[in-house]
């Protein structure tokens, strides 16, 4: 009795994951889709879910319209630099919280944190004016400077470092290791999976990030693949299926990036809250 109880519970679970997924693919399947119907399809009613013909001109389209090439550099640019500088940066000062004593280093982390208590559309008027006065504007290097570091980051990793053993640099630093040495040779390969989650938030957040390039850049040519895309958004009439076709060629690398490192990402992420 009670194994068939286990039984109806597990296939209860499974529908309801079952229909979790549904949910969240449908709408990619959807974009897929309509990026492969007419104009006329993707706005009539009732809608049309299968196209009657795969319109695949409609990639070739998006080519002729957008400098997509130049849009992909940008972002690769723009992304990496981005999640290499935060790993680096934010893993250095969650180490420095986690485990070195200094002056109002309590007082200190709370005034990061409280950047995550405002909205982030707050900072855009200084990090232009910023960017302004240093005569950044237009450059690929605006686009990157204010995304080097993040509060985020660095609450995200020190609750990672403070999950490891201390005994780990006791033993360090009677062998007459430095802080520096100690960061570097112990505690970074065994923050992987925690670095691994923060490179893939930074990575999504870069690739995907929509406000700060339109605020920044007005030349096409320093445009990121999302600021690019906007730009087939018509103020009075949008063609779909291009505007469609032009997403799918901008997602696919993000979720190639995280099915490769999903088993990374879920670790970091279940063992960052496993201590305060």
């Amino acid at each position: 009795m009670e194994s068939g109880i286990k039984k109806t519970n597990k296939i209860f679970i499974h529908i309801i994951l079952l229909m979790g997924i549904l949910i969240t693919i449908t709408p990619f399947i959807w974009m897929l889709l309509t990026s492969l119907k007419t104009l006329g399809e993707s706005t009539q009613i009732p809608p049309s879910i299968i196209p009657k013909k795969f319109m695949w001109s409609n990639y070739k389209e998006v080519l002729k319209t957008l400098p997509f090439s130049t849009f992909y550099f940008n972002t690769i640019v723009s992304t990496v630099v981005k999640t290499v500088g935060q790993v680096l940066l934010c893993s250095m000062a969650a180490y420095a919280f986690a485990r070195i004593e200094f002056p109002f280093k309590n007082a200190i982390f709370i005034l990061i944190l409280s950047v995550l208590m405002v909205p982030g559309q707050i900072f855009l008027l200084p990090q232009y004016m910023i960017m302004q006065k240093l005569g950044l504007l237009n450059t690929l290097r605006a686009l990157i400077i204010p995304g080097l570091f993040s509060a985020f980051g660095t609450f995200l990793l020190r609750q990672f470092f403070m999950t490891l053993p201390k005994e780990l640099e006791e033993a360090a630093i009677l062998d007459g290791c430095n802080h520096f040495q100690i960061f570097w040779k112990i505690m970074m390969p065994l923050a992987k999976p925690g670095l691994t989650s923060l490179g893939i938030f930074t990575a999504l957040w870069s690739w995907n990030d929509l406000m700060w390039p339109l605020i920044v850049n007005t030349s096409d040519h320093k445009m990121t693949l999302s600021a690019g895309l906007a730009s087939l958004q018509g103020q009075h009439l949008t063609n779909f299926p291009i505007l469609m076709a032009g997403s799918v060629m901008a997602i696919w690398p993000m979720i190639v990036l995280f099915i490769i490192f999903q088993k990374s990402f879920v670790e970091g992420i279940a063992l960052t809250g496993t201590k305060g």
